[in-house]
């Protein structure tokens, strides 16, 4: 199935591509219905199904019109006016699009204020929690000096994740549900298995995309769970430049249609940013370097609306965490540098949600870290060296689930997922077709989280 996600890269035809930049959907996919109706290149065909999907979920990722977005920001910001507003829509702070030509809003525009600190933010009507933010920051800097003064650190954590259909599920039907569990990264150890339902299958160890996958009659009430603990280690790294061997390997160089492909755009920013540098660690740190401070943390719609994600982050400057690793990887690969994705949960004493990242490959130092969101945040605060921490290293709060990206799971779903990029939240399916993200709830709960070494 996500083998088809490459004839993303294949262009629209024209009088489609049209409609669907004045945002007129419906004619788009009325026209899209006239070509499957006669006869047309595969490649082009699976094309123009999978634009369908997209456009549909397009849609749904945009529900608010202007006046209602302004209404919202009126709410949470004191005395926002509307010349604010549009100054915020031409400086692209707020993502937006057009739905019949008018302007419709992305759902978090308004939490992505707050993200990202937005000087508005400053009159916000109820303010952010200071002390919960110093906490994080103490967390995290803790963390950072305990590595480098011991040469790493180990953590136990225990998670439960519980999966539920809404009320209006198809009780009695054969229903197929993925939860995320961690794979065999590198960093995961003592893996075990606490709470799980008798008739849930769990993907092998070495999975890239790893998961427990129960198949039964959905039922009234019912709770797909399970709950898993593990160990996460961590050596701390300083990669010398002068250390770095002559030969390097030649995997996780190639493309990887939609997203990760050398266009003219990523081969101009590669030679830029990397010059005439030869040494891959001192390329992977440019690279570093430039996305940390040239794109901006934002929240974007989701991955399976964005037919090119590495060049949405170049040509806008902004992405969320895993917007910024995929740039990261396709930079790296284009300059010669192995680089892999990363995801999972990141999971804190604090906090617990997705979160992407990336590794690359230097010898003779193996797999290295590097977040990307994490390391911008760090920049933007002024704490360089928790930026250059996490070059090369990671904090133990992660559960890694993903170590590849866009990768099936075992066993394959039936129909695309909600989420094509990797798993974090679970996918649900019947014998006819996937469940929306509206028809069901995930939630991930911390149980115990601890220091071990």
């Amino acid at each position: 199935m996500l083998e088809r996600l490459k004839n993303l890269a294949i262009p629209l035809p024209e009088d489609i591509q049209k409609q669907e930049d004045a945002g007129y959907f419906a004619v788009a996919q009325d026209l899209i219905d006239r070509r499957l109706a006669g006869p047309l290149p595969h490649a082009l065909r699976e094309r123009l199904e999978l634009e369908k999907n997209r456009l549909i979920e397009l849609e749904g990722e945009y529900p608010f019109p202007y006046e209602q977005a302004f209404e919202m920001l009126q709410g949470e910001i004191r005395d926002f006016t509307k010349e604010e507003f549009d100054e915020l829509i031409a400086e692209n702070q707020v993502d937006w699009l057009y739905r019949e030509g008018k302007m419709y809003f992305v759902r978090h525009f308004h939490e992505n204020l707050r993200k990202v600190q937005h000087p508005v933010t400053q009159r916000l009507i109820v303010p952010e929690d200071a002390q919960a933010a110093k906490m994080k920051q103490d967390v995290l800097n803790g963390n950072m000096r305990y590595m480098k003064e011991h040469g790493g650190t180990a953590y136990y954590i225990r998670i439960r994740s519980t999966l539920k259909v809404g009320e209006n599920g198809r009780i009695g039907e054969p229903i197929t549900v993925h939860l995320p569990i961690p794979n065999n990264s590198p960093q995961v150890k003592n893996f075990r298995i606490h709470t799980l339902s008798p008739d849930a299958f769990v993907a092998p160890e070495d999975a890239e995309s790893r998961t427990v996958c129960f198949q039964k009659n959905l039922e009234a009430g019912d709770e797909f769970t399970v709950e898993y603990s593990f160990e996460n280690h961590l050596t701390y790294v300083d990669p010398d430049p002068d250390k770095v061997c002559a030969e390097q390997p030649s995997f996780c160089l190639e493309e990887e249609a939609p997203h990760i492909m050398f266009t003219p755009l990523i081969r101009a920013m590669c030679q830029e940013i990397v010059g005439d540098e030869t040494n891959p660690l001192l390329k992977a740190k440019r690279i570093y370097e430039y996305v940390t401070d040239r794109v901006r943390y934002s929240y974007v719609r989701r991955y399976s609306t964005i037919l090119n994600i590495p060049e949405y982050a170049a040509v806008n400057q902004k992405g969320d965490c895993g917007v910024q690793a995929v740039l990261f990887i396709t930079l790296c690969r284009c300059a010669g540098v192995p680089a892999r994705w990363q995801s999972g949960l990141f999971a804190a004493p604090y906090d617990i949600g997705g979160h992407d990242w990336a590794q690359f490959y230097v010898a003779p130092y193996g797999w290295l870290y590097a977040d990307l969101s994490f390391g911008g945040s760090a920049h933007r605060l002024g704490n360089e060296e928790r930026r250059t921490f996490y070059f090369g290293n990671l904090d133990p709060f992660r559960m890694p689930a993903n170590l590849a990206f866009q990768h099936e799971f075992i066993p394959p779903k039936q129909f695309m997922r909600n989420d094509p990029t990797d798993n974090q939240y679970g996918e649900c399916e019947y014998n006819d077709r996937a469940l929306t993200l509206k028809e069901y709830s995930c939630e991930h709960t911390m149980v115990d989280i601890h220091q071990i070494g």
